[in-house]
C-alpha cells in the first residue's frame, strides 16, 4: 500500500503531466491560427499589390479629370469590398480558435477540481486526530475557490460574447453597404 506522501506525489504529477498536454494542445492550435492569419495576410498584401498596380495604370490613363475621378471610384469600392472579406476572415479564424480553447481551460479545471478533491480527501481520511477543523478550513477554501472558477467561466463566455456581437454591429453597416453596392452592379 501506497504511503499518503506518495499518494499525494503521484496525484501531483499525474495532474502535472495533465497540465502539459493541455498547455501543448493550445500551443498547437495557437500555431495553427497564427499560420492561418499569416496565410491571409500574405494573400491580402498579394492582392493589393496587384490591385494598386492596376489602379495605378488607371489613374495614369485618365486624360480629364472626370475619368481620373472615376478611375478613383471604381478603385475605392473594391479596396473595400477586399477589407470587409479581409475582416470576415480573420474574424473566422478567431471565431474557430475560441472554442477549442474554451473547452481546453473548462476541461482543466474540472481536472483540477476532481484532482483538489481527490488529495483533500485523501487528506482528511489520514489526517490524525484532532485535525478536523484544519480539513474543514481547507473544503471551504476549495469550495470558495470552485464559486469562484465558475464566476470567473461564466464573466469570461459573457465577455466573448459581447466583444462577438460588438464585432458582427460593427461589422454589419460595411456588410449592409456592401451588399447595397454588390446588388446595384
Amino acid at each position: 500500500m501506497l504511503s499518503t506522501q506518495e499518494q499525494f506525489l503521484a496525484a501531483t504529477k499525474e495532474h502535472f503531466d495533465a497540465q502539459i498536454q493541455v498547455i501543448t494542445s493550445l500551443t498547437s492550435k495557437a500555431f495553427e491560427g497564427v499560420e492561418k492569419v499569416i496565410d491571409l495576410n500574405v494573400a491580402a498584401v498579394k492582392s493589393s499589390m496587384q490591385e494598386l498596380s492596376e489602379s495605378g495604370k488607371g489613374l495614369g490613363a485618365a486624360k480629364d479629370p472626370q475619368a481620373f475621378i472615376a478611375a478613383v471610384t471604381a478603385t475605392i469600392q473594391p479596396a473595400a469590398d477586399k477589407a470587409l472579406e479581409y475582416g470576415r476572415q480573420l474574424t473566422e479564424i478567431t471565431n474557430s480558435l475560441q472554442p477549442h480553447i474554451t473547452k481546453a481551460a473548462e476541461d482543466q479545471l474540472v481536472q483540477t477540481r476532481q484532482k483538489l478533491h481527490e488529495i483533500l480527501a485523501l487528506a482528511a481520511t489520514n489526517a490524525p486526530a484532532g485535525s478536523e477543523n484544519a480539513v474543514a478550513v481547507l473544503q471551504s477554501i476549495l469550495s470558495n475557490a470552485d464559486s469562484s472558477f465558475d464566476q470567473l467561466i461564466q464573466n469570461t463566455r459573457k465577455a466573448v460574447e459581447t466583444l462577438q456581437q460588438n464585432v458582427q454591429q460593427s461589422a454589419a453597416p460595411l456588410a449592409a453597404k456592401a451588399a447595397t453596392k454588390t446588388s446595384k452592379k
